[in-house]
């Protein structure tokens, strides 16, 4: 696939239809869906799930707890980072705990959430106008914002904020936004080797360790409490990577037998593919205009040992580096996460949060006609709303998963520069 070339024109030029102004498409949109939340806050029944288990974690830490492995709730002990009981104790303060004031506060998330995934979309002026609206079109996500009340929507909602930053070149910021993502839940990782790739591609490399630690040093900033008191309790459990799911609420491996759904062997193979699928997108596909994976890497590190025998030109802070256009950086990120979706284990119903609002945006990218983009997209929507999943809605979720990759992978690579020319105004 190296030798693909990219395509100038825009993949949704020939079937956009009239002409409508996006800004102002998107404020319609926006208006539209803020009453829909509205009117399911107040006519659709709160289903309890997590909400309960919430309050109690955060009952304990608000009442001197730091030991994580004493910090439960009713469905489980607390798994999630530092981050999460921040946030939820604000909101605790916010609410007193109750599910109504909460919902309220979530649908103003959702509409806060919607409103910077529409600024992404129109930066990347992928989608026709009328697609847009197809961000606002799933069932499953109203209800995990503002009938469930999960910790995913938070941890999406700053991850978007991270990739919108991105989009302007604010690399330092985007990447505190996108640790205080991860110390909420840990799936923002997903994104995490696309994030790396673009920060060689579009950064230097004191700029690339320097925003790296001010995202490790939140991370540590976050945690001090519990590093400070218990800190193998606290990593063992908020940064627990082996996790294994109950297979009977997994949407997307259901058709697996259980015993070996549960195996290490099955986790083990994923996550070879996963590495794989990463390893092959980045070499092919993500670097190919710069020779590929190994030459990308091995240009940077010799840039960076060069510098290092020049003072003034490790200490300057001017660029010699192209900035990344915003499709290519978008197109990464959501490609990484993707990657990472295909390949997990299991997927719970709140975790269609992390990669819903990528679908309109992936199935452009692919060379598929306006109508399969449509349906593969309503598919993918009919299988997160069959509950609980079966055999059939987890073999069809995965062949659409595979189909769209597919279809990533054969299409036209996007030209990863704004310009030939270096920029002498980009942040490091």
């Amino acid at each position: 696939m190296a030798g693909v070339k990219s395509v100038g024109k825009k993949p949704c030029a020939a079937l956009s239809g009239p002409t409508i102004s996006k800004p102002l498409f998107v404020s319609a949109l926006l208006i539209l869906d803020s009453i829909l939340v509205s009117l399911i806050i107040c006519y659709v029944p709160y289903t309890k799930i997590d909400w309960d288990a919430y309050m109690s974690q955060v009952d304990g830490f608000l009442g001197g707890g730091r030991d994580y492995t004493k910090l439960e709730g009713d469905t489980g002990p607390l798994v999630y980072p530092a981050g999460f009981l921040y946030v939820y104790s604000a909101i605790k303060f916010i609410t007193g705990g109750q599910v109504f004031p909460a919902q309220i506060l979530f649908g103003i998330l959702y509409i806060v959430n919607l409103g910077i995934i529409l600024l992404i979309y129109i930066k990347n002026d992928t989608l026709p106008w009328w697609g847009l609206g197809l961000l606002c079109l799933s069932k499953r996500i109203h209800s995990i914002f503002i009938l469930r009340l999960f910790n995913d929507c938070f941890a999406m909602t700053l991850l978007h904020c991270s990739l919108a930053l991105l989009l302007y070149q604010k690399w330092h910021l985007a990447l505190i936004i996108f640790s205080g993502a991860v110390s909420i839940k840990m799936n923002v990782l997903l994104y995490a080797p696309s994030l790396f790739l673009l920060m060689l591609k579009g950064m230097t490399i004191q700029g690339v360790f320097s925003a790296l630690l001010g995202a490790a040093s939140l991370q540590i900033l976050l945690g001090l409490p519990f590093l400070l008191t218990h800190p193998i309790g606290y990593i063992s459990r908020a940064f627990n990577l082996g996790r294994i799911f109950i297979h009977f609420w997994s949407v997307n491996f259901k058709f697996v037998p259980e015993e070996i759904f549960v195996s290490k062997e099955f986790a083990s193979a994923l996550l070879l593919l996963h590495l794989t699928l990463l390893g092959v997108f980045a070499h092919y596909r993500w670097s190919q205009h710069e020779g590929g994976l190994f030459h990308l890497l091995h240009s940077r590190l010799s840039n960076a040992v060069s510098k290092l025998f020049s003072i003034r030109q490790f200490l300057s802070c001017e660029s010699r580096f192209k900035t990344l256009s915003r499709e290519h950086i978008t197109t990464v990120m959501f490609v990484g996460n993707f990657i990472g979706i295909v390949c997990a284990r299991s997927l719970h119903y709140q975790f269609y949060s992390w990669y819903f609002y990528s679908l309109p945006f992936l199935l452009w990218k692919t060379p598929f006609p306006t109508s399969l983009r449509l349906v593969l997209f309503a598919a993918v929507e009919l299988c997160w709303n069959i509950f609980p999943s079966n055999f059939y809605s987890s073999l069809l979720l995965l062949c659409i998963h595979l189909s769209i990759l597919w279809g990533l992978w054969i299409a036209p690579s996007e030209y990863p520069y704004v310009d030939g020319k270096p920029s002498q105004t980009k942040e490091e």
